[in-house]
């Protein structure tokens, strides 16, 4: 403790050194060389515990003078000499803030009390404006992120404060800048902000803003953990936001909502925890398959890309298999006699193009002339057979309403080995196993003898 006092003390006569040179004027590589030890020294927990209000105000002291040197250059790209010098001394501050901050509360909270939070908040709107041939700009911009997230990191107050200062016309501005590193940590302190009951927020108009910025960024960055963190635990909790959202969103940001949609029911799922997708948004994506699944037939033309929406088409259908995979919050999707309707349909359809002629519906049974796997129809009539039996499991009305679309003949005729669909002797069988009561015949359900008469 005693070698910790001193450490402060020193670190503290080395504060005021360089606030007396900022205050004239001056910066060379010896007052940022102080401002990095002490971001060092801050990395030790005894040395974080033994910093007082009074280190701290004169930390804040020197932020307030290094921007206020930096301040008149800000609009202009003249007189860049000074200011990347000023700009190393801010981003060595916005350093001993943010470590100053892991798990210490003492210090959350006298930074807090002395006005931090506003202060690096107005600084960062500045150091936005600047112009981007300073080399320190950047740096200055993350490690200020950093500080906000570290402060509100377990500290309700300082959530508080932040989200009254920020939301939203500070994630709307950083969210869509253009620094991988800036938006992550800018998604970081929205995340850590965050609760249900902020949420929300995001409903009204410039909070739509910033949830589409999310969901833009989280389509250009999509292994940015916090953006998604945010889509799956909040996002996908609000039909209402989701619907707002869906149709304004181009194809590649509704892609990647949608991708994040499947992994959270499959992981929730895994997990046997209750998917935070709502039922609303479940019969919501259940529509949108139906009113555009047919489209996908345009890739009977074997010279057709496969564009945007039938891409969207595919990962619906995967959503509506993972769905209706004997989760009890989804089964209630086997009432509408619709979506099963539309699925044989299109079964029936896509199955008579690949027999009429050749295109990534035909079967093969030629490995050697196997389609590229990366092909994204490929599987397509496999999961359509997954989703058929996933909405008959257990449910005799839905049987028979594939019998009377005369689906167990379709579903036979593709009961087997086929290379552009991979699994799908599996799902037939599978589908077929659910009509089988006796002699190994097929049979609508355990006890309905009425298909065992139709096979």
């Amino acid at each position: 403790m005693a070698a910790s006092t001193e450490s402060m003390e020193n670190a503290a006569t080395s504060l005021e050194v360089v606030l007396e040179s900022l205050q004239k004027g001056i910066v060379s590589d010896t007052q940022v060389e102080m401002m990095r030890n002490l971001t060092i020294l801050f990395r030790e927990q005894p040395f974080r515990e033994s910093a007082d209000g009074s280190f701290f105000h004169h930390l804040l002291q020197i932020l307030c003078q290094a921007t206020k040197v930096i301040q008149p250059h800000y609009i202009t790209e003249k007189c860049f000499t000074p200011t990347d010098e000023f700009l190393q001394v801010t981003t060595e501050c916005f350093r001993c803030q943010r470590n100053a901050c892991v798990e210490c509360p003492k210090n959350q909270n006298s930074m807090r009390d002395l006005g931090f939070i506003e202060v690096t908040i107005r600084i960062l709107d500045k150091l936005q404006k600047l112009p981007t041939v300073l080399s320190h700009k950047l740096e200055a911009l993350r490690c200020g992120m950093q500080f906000l997230g570290n402060a509100a990191a377990g500290n309700r107050e300082c959530k508080e404060d932040i989200w009254k200062l920020t939301f939203p016309d500070f994630f709307v501005t950083f969210l869509g800048y253009d620094d991988e590193k800036v938006v992550a940590y800018c998604s970081m302190v929205l995340f850590t902000c965050l609760d249900d009951g902020k949420a929300e927020q995001f409903l009204n108009d410039k909070g739509i803003e910033v949830a589409f910025q999310i969901i833009n960024q989280c389509a250009k960055h999509p292994d940015l953990d916090w953006l998604i963190l945010i889509i799956t635990q909040f996002f996908l909790k609000s039909f209402d936001l989701v619907e707002r959202l869906y149709g304004k969103l181009n194809y590649q940001e509704r892609l990647r909502l949608l991708e994040l949609v499947y992994s959270e029911v499959e992981d929730s799922a895994s997990c046997m925890k209750e998917s935070v997708v709502s039922e609303k948004l479940a019969m919501f994506l259940a529509d949108h398959f139906q009113h555009s699944c047919k489209s996908i037939l345009k890739l009977e033309d074997e010279t057709a890309e496969v564009d945007e929406e039938c891409h969207i088409i595919i990962k619906l259908l995967n959503i509506l298999c993972e769905m209706t995979s004997d989760i009890k919050k989804f089964m209630f999707l086997q009432q509408y006699p619709e979506i099963l309707k539309i699925t044989v349909e299109l079964l029936r359809e896509v199955h008579l193009s690949g027999k009429t002629k050749k295109n990534i519906f035909s079967g093969t049974h030629d490995f050697a002339q196997i389609r590229t796997v990366s092909h994204p129809a490929v599987g397509f009539k496999a999961y359509l057979i997954r989703l058929i039996g996933n909405l008959c499991y257990k449910n005799p009305e839905n049987q028979n309403k594939v019998r009377e679309l005369d689906g167990i003949p379709l579903i036979l005729d593709n009961c087997c080995i086929d290379g552009n669909n991979p699994c799908i002797l599996y799902r037939c069988m599978r589908l077929l196993l659910t009509f089988t009561v006796t002699l190994h015949l097929l049979n609508i359900t355990e006890k309905n003898l009425l298909q065992s008469k139709n096979l």
